[in-house]
This record gives C-alpha cells, sequence and structure tokens, in this order.
C-alpha cells in the first residue's frame, strides 16, 4: 500500500506513540519514521502539551478515528456490514472519494490487529487533542455503533469506556449519547440540564452548549470535519428550539 506520502504530509503528533505503532504494523514499513515514542517528546503534564494541542493536524483526527472505529465495530464481535459501509460513506462525504478509499484501506489493515490497547490509544488522543475533537470523535462512534439500526450493549459499553480515557465527562457523553436516542428527555439532556430547568435555565444552556459544539470550535481540522460537527450543531439548536414551542416562550 502506497499511503506513506498521503499519512506522511497530514500527521502531526500521532506519528508517535501507540497510535504511531498501530499505523506501522498496518502499513508494514512504508514509513521508517514511526517511532515508539511521542515524537516531540512532551512528557505527561508538561506545560507545553496545552499548547501544542493547538497543532493537531487532520491527518492525526482522521487516523484516531480510524482506530477508534475499528475498536467500536469490533466491540460486538462482529463487524457488520452496514457498519463498514457507514465508515466509508462518512469518508467519501469528508474526504471526497480518493482520500476516503485510502483511508479505508487503512482502516481495514487497522482492523486485522487483535491487541490494540484502547486505553493507550484513547490517551494519547486525550494528551494531544483538543476537548471539542475528541467531543466530535465521540459523536462519529455512535454514529457508527448506530448504522445497522441498533447499539448493541456492547457497543455502548466500549463508547462509554472510550468516553471516560478520552477524558470526556459524563455529562457530555450523555448529551451526545441522546443524540441518537429517542426518549421524552431528550431535549433536556442534550442541552445538558433536566425537566426542573427555568426557562432562564434552558437559555442559559443553549448558549453554553451552542458555544461548545459550534463548528468553529474544530476548524483547525478543515472544512470537511467543520461539516461533520454541523450535525452536533443541529441537534443543540433543535433541543432548544423544541423546549421553547413546549414552554411557549
Amino acid at each position: 500500500m502506497n499511503f506513506s506520502k498521503w499519512i506522511g504530509a497530514a500527521l502531526g503528533w500521532s506519528f508517535g506513540g501507540p497510535i504511531g505503532a498501530i499505523i506501522g504494523l498496518a502499513l508494514g514499513s512504508a514509513i521508517d519514521a514511526l517511532g515508539s515514542g511521542n515524537r516531540d517528546g512532551f512528557e505527561e503534564g508538561d506545560p507545553r502539551e496545552s499548547a501544542y494541542r493547538a497543532h493537531t493536524q487532520p491527518g492525526d483526527f482522521e487516523v484516531s478515528l480510524l482506530i477508534l472505529a475499528s475498536i467500536v465495530i469490533k466491540a460486538d464481535k462482529k463487524q457488520d456490514p452496514r457498519e463498514l459501509d457507514f465508515v466509508r460513506m462518512q469518508f467519501v462525504a469528508m474526504y471526497g472519494k480518493e482520500r476516503a478509499n485510502k483511508a479505508f484501506k487503512l482502516f481495514k489493515e487497522i482492523s486485522k490487529q487483535q491487541h490494540i490497547s484502547t486505553r493507550e490509544v484513547c490517551l494519547q488522543i486525550r494528551q494531544m487533542m483538543q476537548h471539542a475533537s475528541r467531543l466530535q470523535l465521540v459523536h462519529f462512534l455512535f454514529g457508527i455503533a448506530q448504522a445497522d439500526g441498533t447499539i448493541t450493549d456492547d457497543e455502548l459499553q466500549q463508547i462509554q469506556l472510550i468516553s471516560g480515557y478520552l477524558g470526556i465527562s459524563h455529562i457530555d457523553y450523555e448529551s451526545i449519547k441522546a443524540m441518537f436516542y429517542n426518549s421524552s428527555d431528550k431535549a433536556y439532556k442534550i442541552l445538558e440540564i433536566d425537566a426542573s430547568a427555568t426557562n432562564e435555565d434552558i437559555k442559559t444552556a443553549y448558549r453554553t452548549m451552542a458555544k461548545k459544539y459550534h463548528p468553529d470550535k474544530v476548524a483547525h481540522l478543515g472544512t470537511e470535519h467543520q461539516k461533520g460537527a454541523e450535525e452536533k450543531f443541529k441537534q443543540v439548536q433543535e433541543a432548544y428550539g423544541q423546549l421553547q414551542k413546549e414552554r411557549g416562550f
């Protein structure tokens, strides 16, 4: 597979650590530069980490997504063609057919690996990727799990585990989860409030969530990922609109 030029130009911090090792194994010897350590040499807790997160490249997000998607798809001990089709279609929508085909080939090679440490991969992502981008990863994983019509308990457990390792709070996790389930309190969960909230509470929650999920938060990853973030933002708007209508304010 001739991925070296494509992948090498797009990656930043994910050249190193466990993610780099997984990519290296998937590509064989195509990328000699892949190492076992963090390419930039940050130790955990280094104050430079926060600044470096702003330099996450689109390729870093892309390979992180591929690895986490492979973990979720295998959570129920089977690979449903609808889930694989969802991954392919999402990549075509984001990257165009040529780049998506390359990404999907890499995805299939990653999926063949039997011993991927979810914790180690997620901790590398958590250390180097900003919060808004990690929220987008979790949203995409729910989409994959739902692609076959049902999110299984195994898939849900795996996504929750990934979310925790990524440093996503429980309330943020529940907000994203609510976007994929129909329930009487769905709008409240998306806005991270409960039914006892006042109208002013709802307005405040909406402003907070609109800011948190605004597509501009992932602008550094390119327009393709801004489009993906628009779905979360739209659901926040719809949740607010529903409560406005129900309460008449």
